[in-house]
């Protein structure tokens, strides 16, 4: 059976991609410690050694229109295209080009189903920049076939919280019970608290730095009841209007099960929390065990 290595999640903030590059002279203040901790952060990923990558997302009114807004969708495609203009322009990132494992998910696609899930599918999918940003982050070489997969966040009405987790429970059997010799690692990215486009948007810090430091702590403990008690669809209204990407956390979770994670670490970035989390389901397949965490959360 395949070998789940590794378990990522993370934010995606657009904007890392050109502030690692800009020169020490031009960089904001914040800029060395984002990258140092960036850089950390991706040796968990590489001591796992994957084969294949399975990546969680959502995308952001790019391909998915209010004409036709799956609620979980899986690509099922050779290759994918990476960012879209708008990405290029406005966060100085560039074009990308993915090859995909459409072995995995042909399976995906059919265990899902058949484990309660009616997973919508694409043959022809442009990732945006929550697939995109974790591959400039911890596998800039982009060198591992991904499985896409995208969840509704944005377009009510939305899946709830809890449906969430049993999707990533449910991908962590699937994964499980692939008849393979690979070894995959999964990368979820989500929001804590955020607000786009609103009042509390680029403020020096998220909007909610309380729920923040609540959500990181659920997700570090892999407290999921706590975190079903206290998150509804209503309720992530309140940290922020786009706040409800914490429910790809909550998915991740799911993947994880009740464990604490292996790695933590966040940084509070002006308008936003930047948050990095890794888990080794099975640490005897990870050499170098165990991992200390180099930022706040250790």
């Amino acid at each position: 059976m395949a070998k789940l290595v590794a378990i990522l999640a993370t934010t995606h903030h657009p904007f890392f991609y050109k502030t690692s590059r800009l020169p020490a002279e031009e960089a904001p203040p914040f800029a060395a410690d984002w990258v140092r901790k960036v850089e950390a952060y991706r040796e968990t990923l590489t001591r796992a050694r994957p084969d294949v990558l399975v990546m969680v997302g959502s995308d952001h009114f790019h391909q998915m229109w209010l004409d036709n807004m799956p609620q979980f969708l899986v690509g099922k495609a050779p290759y994918y295209d990476g960012n879209w203009d708008n990405e290029v322009r406005e966060f100085g990132m560039p074009k990308l080009f993915f090859q995909g494992h459409e072995e995995l998910s042909a399976y995906m696609l059919r265990e899902g189903i058949d484990r309660g899930f009616d997973l919508a599918f694409s043959h022809e999918l442009r990732v945006d920049h929550s697939i995109t940003c974790p591959i400039f982050t911890v596998r800039p070489q982009n060198d591992l076939p991904i499985v896409p997969i995208y969840t509704n966040i944005f377009a009510p009405p939305l899946p709830r919280p809890e449906r969430f987790v049993k999707l990533g429970q449910t991908i962590r059997e699937i994964i499980d019970a692939w008849p393979s010799e690979l070894r995959v690692a999964v990368i979820g990215t989500g929001h804590l608290s955020l607000e786009l486009g609103g009042p509390r948007q680029f403020g020096p810090h998220g909007p909610d730095p309380e729920f923040d430091a609540r959500a990181v702590e659920w997700i570090r403990t892999g407290d999921i009841d706590g975190a079903l008690a206290n998150v509804t669809l209503d309720s992530l209204h309140a940290p922020g209007n786009a706040t409800h990407g914490f429910m790809d956390f909550m998915l991740m979770m799911g993947i994880a099960g009740y464990e604490k994670a292996d790695y933590a670490d966040n940084l509070d970035l002006f308008h936003t929390m930047e948050a990095y989390f890794t888990w080794y389901p099975d640490p005897s397949l990870v050499p170098g065990l165990p991992l200390v965490s180099k930022g706040s959360l250790s």
